[in-house]
């Protein structure tokens, strides 16, 4: 079973890699694709049954025993997300192929397919990584490519906002290894099993100092406020199915990166109060943004921003309950954010628009369009019987349960941060689906041109993300106990710990 853990991101770079030798022949590229993703998939369900059957997952790269060498894990928590996140990658890809890797034209589909697939081997890597510098060679991975990704078919505005992208990135990436540096100086080691037990032994102004450098670090990758503000001035300006990408995994990958590194080696007994104002400010800041904005992409980048702070939320609980909430929070919003970008490029096919001033009609034009937005809409806003109802149901019992003060004002937050979200959600529908097209607006400009195959296969891959969402609901009992156990082996990492330092497989 130790095979499965590093394949699902080597095969997406043997994937990648021939890519580039044969990047001139189209055709070959989008058949590729999609079974190299495909592929990945198919190990991370394998890896995903093997946790389930064998609890945690270690391998030794080389055969270097830990902590010396390079460690890869899997758990139930890392596992899960491999699933999750590569089935919903394959199906933005299957977007991207109904497009013709979106229209680009010329020499542009040789690149998009080797950045796509080399981004989703750094997602996947930074799921299983099992040591700091590992897991920043991970982040590194995903953020090179997404460089490439950002500005193809560049415009003035896509350049601008690729170099905001880039400078961010690369300043947080600096943050990111001068921790590192920082903890192999005080610790002497940055596998995450040892580190666990070593970090305990510094004195508290250091953990403090580190585990505050981290949390900067994740919090500027994941977008928490008030390190937010690169995020929507960025990824509207992308691809749409390059900012389907983006939303729905960029910075989960870091919310993913910060839970483990919190629960692993800054845990703590009580809740966090620089979490619990963190995730209500971001919730409250991201929310907010999204009304006040007519691009949908522009909103939809802001409501990304805001349920961030759901996730920091569940964290900064510090609970067994906290942190299924975030986990399951997690897992319907890497769905539900994909599904909603995917929606507006349907839109954007249909009128060529996607400022709320100008759109309307839509629901006229085409109810299926309508009916797929409405769906993950809804769900983002909480409403019941949704994903996102469950998620927010499960952080409101948590916060509502823990006895703390501070997690009852953020819970109250968290409520009114999903209102805003729906009032967000319902201007869009309002101006953009019910409302006839405003005459002064005139003509709507001509969308992409695609063929009634491809337009047929971007309904049914952007079908298939809605009922995943859908999915996430009717499961939600299964979902909620595998995150139950998820969450108490992140509060108890003794199985983690027992799988790297003296079970892991060479």
């Amino acid at each position: 079973m130790s095979v499965l853990v590093p394949l699902p991101f080597v095969l997406l770079l043997l994937g990648a890699a021939l890519m580039m030798i044969s990047r001139r022949r189209e055709l070959w590229l989008r058949v590729l694709g999609p079974l190299t993703v495909a592929g990945s998939l198919a190990a991370s369900c394998g890896l995903l049954a093997a946790v389930a059957r064998d609890g945690v997952i270690a391998v030794q790269i080389g055969g270097w025993p830990a902590p010396l060498g390079i460690t890869l894990v899997a758990d139930r928590l890392s596992a899960m997300l491999l699933v999750v996140s590569t089935g919903v990658l394959l199906a933005i890809m299957l977007h991207a192929v109904a497009e013709g890797a979106g229209g680009l034209g010329g020499h542009e589909p040789g690149i998009f397919y080797p950045a796509y697939l080399t981004l989703t081997a750094g997602v996947c890597l930074i799921f299983l990584a099992g040591d700091l510098f590992n897991l920043f060679v991970a982040f590194e991975i995903m953020l090179a490519s997404s460089y490439v990704l950002m500005t193809l078919t560049p415009t003035a505005e896509r350049v601008q906002a690729g170099m905001t992208y880039t400078v961010v990135s690369l300043m947080s990436s600096i943050l990111f290894l001068t921790a590192i540096g920082l903890t192999y100086a005080a610790a002497g080691s940055v596998n995450l099993a040892d580190l666990s037990g070593r970090i305990a032994d510094l004195p508290e102004g250091t953990r403090t100092a580190l585990g505050l450098l981290f949390l900067v670090v994740f919090g500027i990758k994941g977008a928490i406020a008030p390190m937010h503000l690169w995020l929507p001035d960025s990824y509207p300006a992308a691809l749409t199915k390059v900012t389907a990408v983006f939303a729905a995994l960029l910075t989960k990958a870091a919310i993913y990166a910060l839970i483990r590194v919190e629960t692993l080696l800054f845990p703590r007994e009580q809740v966090s109060w620089i979490m619990l104002v963190l995730a209500a400010a971001t919730m409250l800041i991201g929310t907010l943004g999204a009304l006040t904005h007519d691009d949908i992409h522009r909103v939809f980048s802001f409501t990304l921003v805001g349920h961030i702070g759901y996730m920091l939320f569940g964290l900064g609980m510090y609970s067994v309950a906290g942190l299924t909430g975030a986990i399951l929070y997690l897992v319907h919003h890497i769905v539900v954010q994909a599904a909603l970008f995917l929606v507006s490029d349907l839109m954007q096919g249909l009128t060529g628009e996607t400022s709320l001033r100008r759109l309307g009609g839509i629901a006229r034009m085409s109810p299926f369009v309508a009916v797929v937005f409405f769906i993950p809409a809804m769900s983002v806003s909480g409403m019941p019987p949704s994903s996102g109802f469950i998620a927010k149901l499960a952080l409101f019992q948590a916060g509502l349960g823990s006895g703390q003060a501070a997690a009852y004002a953020v819970t109250a937050v968290a409520v009114l941060a999903s209102l805003l979200t729906l009032m967000a959600m319902s201007r869009i529908w309002t101006l953009g689906f019910w409302r006839p097209r405003p005459k002064e607006a005139g003509e709507p400009p001509a969308g992409p041109s695609y063929t009634e195959g491809s337009r047929r296969l971007m309904g049914t891959v952007t079908s298939v993300l809605v009922a995943g969402g859908l999915l996430i609901a009717v499961f939600a009992g299964p979902l909620a106990t595998w995150s139950h156990r998820a969450a108490a082996d992140l509060l108890d990492p003794s199985a983690y710990r027992t799988a790297v330092l003296d079970g892991g497989a060479p």
